[in-house]
């Protein structure tokens, strides 16, 4: 590792710009420039290459009640280091990640007031990120933030990537427009059922967002380390093209409880004149901390399917043991009421799935619906819901436990609060207690509908905490967690590695719902994934969903293109979503989700453009095997696959499965092709895929 310290002292008794502070990164192609205005407020510039990418933007807080700290600051001193190491992730998509930055630590303090608060500045060869560090201080201790008047002041009318500023769901279709049209779009994206939802009354959008300049600059704004601290979204001025920090408040309207001593999350801008290099940038992970558990062995990889998709189709299947409306948990005897007939998570059914999961070779089954309480799932006003350690009467957990061990296979506990977070935390120590027991390493929580206690909302500084508490304490019992309808990522999963991925955005249930765009999965790896690996649970073969009798739902790909998701989406938790019995019909197709790989040693992104088309190859890690995958948006094209990654002087086979000559996502999603070719270093394939379409490549 490489540190240089170099720290200078001084008093601006001016704030002129002969004071200014530059920082360079370390390849030389970004620059930022600190300092102070005329009115002592700090601010910043940024340049990628000589050009501007972030005009000056103020910096600073406003405390409750209208105290003021972004204004009348001087410098009391600043501090610039250098750090050059490699660090190696407990699951990535990489084997090592170089951490390399070149660092400026600004002290300010208010002449008349005596406040002080520290900003830092790291800057990356992919980008800045820069947080807020409150001092501990004699006339400032504890305070409530009113406000963050962080800006981001842009350049030009970007192209767009967005879904609206909302508090409680991340579940929207992206739109991709100019900013200066974000306000007459804001209307037909915003008004979409979801089952918690808060859109913010002024024009604001959420991060990560990411944006691209008429001359070809790629900037992608979010943040990273969010811990202790309400999520940030980020106000539109599309007169001005400006972005600035909105902060989610909590049920009084105050938007962060803090004590000096602390940190703010950082604000991250990755930039590039290569889409590509947004994919590849690691440095949202690298201002986290570093892993928190000294033993990581029981850590893994989870290649899973599960009795969850049933429920979606319209086939009958239900969460529900029974349809009594009026259950209340603790109270009623389950055993005694009329089973509907529909219950999905029964012991036989169940162990259908342990069946086929330990036949080919799968790590794990996800059982939704297994717990008492499900007949309710929909009262978002009752506070105790579910139980987390009382199983219907036709889920035996001891036999199950039992017979999923012998077939080498483990079942993923379900925990749907339905947002009732208060209630979950007082029965946490007795579920973590009883997934052990019952030989659960794995756990889905779910947050759907309105967050109690009432008021507080998904994203706001109460619910941050909670998904960490949760993950700290999973981590005490050995047990990984994947949340859904949770706070968006910001790289935690470095630091909490057990908390292997989220939800938290739109993922393929909605094919079941209203849908997903054919462009949708070409823009989250820029977008929700710039935070950490998604549960995007891919994998449907069957995608006319009227096969099933009730809905007309189609998806929204080729079959090929369901592969290939699992390589452009990355995550060490993979699903076969489907239903077993549309594997057997395709067993050639299924072979991929089968080999595929979970964990890698590197990424290689070959082809990429935001909402358009992204292709990338992986190698597995501690193999000489690499997949690759392609996916396209509603348009046909041309992927140029360029294997320049394979060692040089080999030869291996590559099993490619591509959209067939007749595909078409619309009318003939399920016509596919497989061929093998011999390729090596020098191979250059040009493959087509149709609209919506995709290919996916094994190679050995």
């Amino acid at each position: 590792m490489k540190k240089i310290l170099l720290t200078c002292f001084f008093i601006i008794v001016s704030n002129a710009w002969i004071n200014a502070q530059e920082l360079k990164s370390p390849d030389g192609n970004l620059v930022l420039t600190f300092n102070l205005n005329a009115e002592g407020t700090p601010v910043y510039f940024l340049a990628y290459k000589k050009k501007e990418v972030i005009k000056e933007s103020r910096l600073g807080f406003i405390l409750k009640s209208d105290i003021k700290m972004n204004k009348g600051f001087q410098i009391a001193g600043t501090q610039k280091q250098s750090e050059d190491n490699f660090w190696e992730p407990v699951l990535g998509e990489q084997k090592k990640i170089r951490n390399q930055y070149n660092e400026l630590k600004a002290d300010l303090i208010q002449e008349k007031s005596k406040r002080k608060i520290t900003i830092y500045f790291r800057l990356f060869n992919d980008g800045l990120g820069f947080r807020y560090e409150f001092p501990v201080q004699d006339n400032l201790r504890h305070f409530v933030i009113q406000e963050e008047t962080t800006e981001f002041n842009l350049t030009g009318d970007h192209k767009i990537f967005w879904i609206p500023g909302d508090y409680d769901t991340n579940e929207y279709s992206y739109t991709t427009s100019k900013i200066s049209e974000m306000q007459s779009l804001m209307y037909n994206a915003a008004h979409v059922s979801m089952a918690a939802q808060t859109t913010i009354k002024n024009l604001a959008a959420q991060t990560p967002l990411m944006m691209k300049t008429i001359d070809g600059l790629y900037i992608n704004i979010h943040e990273a380390a969010l811990k202790n601290y309400p999520a940030m979204c980020l106000n539109v001025d599309d007169k001005a093209y400006s972005l600035s920090s909105h902060l989610v408040p909590d049920a009084v309207g105050n938007k962060g409880y803090i004590q000096t001593g602390s940190f703010t999350p950082w604000r991250t801008i990755v930039v590039s004149d290569d889409a590509r290099n947004i994919l590849v940038s690691k440095m949202i992970l690298n201002l986290n901390e570093p892993c928190a558990f000294e033993d990581t062995s029981w850590i893994k990889p989870v290649k899973y399917i599960g009795v969850w998709w049933e429920y979606f189709t319209g086939g009958g299947s239900t969460w529900a043991y029974s349809d009594n409306q009026d259950v209340v948990i603790g109270a009623t005897d389950f055993s005694k009421l009329k089973p509907n007939g529909t219950h999905g998570a029964n012991t036989k059914h169940v162990k259908e799935y342990i069946d086929f999961a330990s036949t080919n070779g799968f790590d794990a089954v996800l059982v939704e619906g297994w717990n008492e309480g499900w007949e309710d799932n929909t009262a978002f006003k009752k506070e105790r819901i579910y139980s987390f350690t009382k199983s219907y009467p036709d889920f035996d957990v001891k036999d199950l436990s039992v017979y999923a061990k012998q077939k080498g296979v483990k079942i993923i506990m379900h925990h749907e609060t339905t947002s009732s977070a208060s209630e979950y935390e007082r029965q946490l120590p007795d579920a973590l207690k009883f997934m052990v027991d019952n030989n659960y390493n794995a756990v889905k929580t779910g947050y759907v509908g309105p967050i109690i206690p009432r008021g507080e909302h998904h994203d706001g500084q109460q619910m941050v905490n909670h998904y960490t508490y949760i993950a700290k304490e999973a981590a005490k019992h050995k047990i990984m967690v994947d949340s859904h309808e949770a706070v968006r990522p910001t790289g935690l999963h470095r630091t909490y590695p057990n908390w292997f991925a989220q939800e938290s955005a739109r993922g393929t249930e909605f094919e079941a719902m209203e849908g997903i765009h054919p462009d949708h999965t070409t823009i989250l790896p820029f977008t929700r994934l710039m935070g950490g690996p998604m549960d995007y649970t891919p994998g449907i073969f069957q995608g006319d969903l009227s096969v099933y009798g009730s809905k007309k739902n189609k998806l929204s790909t080729t079959l090929a293109k369901q592969l290939a998701l699992y390589v452009t989406m990355y995550s060490p938790l993979q699903m076969a979503a489907d239903l077993p019995e549309n594997y057997m019909r395709f067993k050639d197709a299924f072979q991929f989700i089968k080999d595929v790989a979970l964990d890698w040693d590197d990424s290689y992104i070959l082809e990429a453009e935001p909402g358009d088309y992204i292709t990338i190859a992986r190698k597995a890690k501690g193999k000489q095997e690499w997949f690759v995958g392609g996916i396209t948006d509603e348009n046909p094209r041309i992927a140029l696959i360029d294997f320049s990654f394979l060692p040089a002087g080999k030869s291996f086979t590559a099993t490619i499965y591509e959209d067939g000559k007749t595909a078409d996502y619309k009318s003939n999603p399920q016509s596919y092709n497989i061929r093998k070719v011999n390729v090596n270093s020098k191979t250059k394939l040009k493959q087509k895929l149709v609209a919506s379409g995709g290919v996916a490549i094994s190679i050995k």
